[in-house]
């Protein structure tokens, strides 16, 4: 039984390898962010924090011309508020060598905006998530390790996923921010990895904790858990091309910061290894 848990994780990891070579594929955040700040209606996308500190109100707003086509319209005497950003301006300058180079001006823009309070015809957004069905053989994989290990789980609204090794509490954004449940699964079972490494577990992340982002330990650890989290996936049979493209993309991330070197992959894989028998209990 342990060789067959061994080759699915080999399958993986040379399929993850495979993809990669094929070129960059880029990363998507699989889950959905709060809306409890400001938010743009049409695009339902946060504002930048600096947006949120310049807007009055938390909830919707939008352009004129936004509110307009939405089949609404601002109440007589509204006054706009404004978010601004920043757009490039591409020019050609003299160098003092008399030749031309090519340079970029960052300009500070604005735009303005209206909360949904001012306009009438149109009707506030009720409930900004998805509805998502648990996926039953995956839920008890969780329920079953964070019970055995005791580990705190968190399942709440949020814009963050993460393992806090201080706490041993892994936090996730709820499954209905999720746009597919099994997304909910890949991202609950990378954080659930990083935990594997507690130094009352399989003591990985004794330097990992507090590593720097963006170090090799760091790296390797990111590699680990989402290494983790694809082979899980596979061997529950709950794994989509989505989310084995976003674990491939996740991991290419990674190897850009480790100089793209392939090798890493293999060196994180026995830690990886572990940690998914430790959580399927193997």
């Amino acid at each position: 039984m342990a060789k067959e848990k061994v080759n699915v994780y080999q399958i993986v990891t040379n399929r993850i390898i495979e993809e990669l070579e094929k070129g960059f594929i880029p990363w998507q955040k699989p889950w959905n962010g709060v809306r409890a700040g400001a938010f743009n209606r049409v695009s339902k996308k946060p504002y930048s924090i600096m947006n949120q500190m310049l807007l009055k109100h938390t909830g919707e707003y939008a352009t004129f011309k936004q509110w307009q086509e939405l089949g609404g319209h601002i109440r007589k005497g509204e006054k706009s508020e404004i978010i601004v950003f920043w757009k490039v301006l591409n020019v050609e300058e003299e160098n003092e060598k008399g030749k031309k180079e090519k340079k970029s001006i960052p300009l500070l823009k604005y735009i303005n905006v209206f909360h949904i309070s001012q306009v009438e015809g149109v009707e506030s957004l009720e409930n900004p998530f998805n509805e998502v069905t648990p996926i039953e053989e995956a839920d008890k994989v969780i329920i079953d390790y964070v019970t055995r290990e005791r580990i705190s789980f968190e399942e709440v609204a949020s814009n963050k996923a993460y393992y806090s090794p201080s706490r041993d509490t892994v936090v996730i954004p709820l499954k209905e921010q999720y746009q597919h449940i099994n997304e909910y699964y890949a991202t609950t079972f990378h954080e659930l990895t990083h935990s594997t490494g507690h130094n009352s577990r399989l003591n990985r992340l004794e330097s990992g904790a507090v590593a720097a982002f963006g170090s090799e330990t760091y790296s390797k650890e990111e590699l680990i858990a989402e290494l983790g989290s694809a082979t899980i996936l596979n061997t529950l049979g709950v794994e989509t091309t989505k989310t084995f493209r976003n674990s491939t993309a996740y991991i290419q991330n990674w190897l850009q910061v480790l100089k793209n070197d392939n090798k890493f992959i293999v060196s994180a894989a026995s830690k990886a290894e572990k940690a998914v028998n430790l959580i399927l209990q193997a």
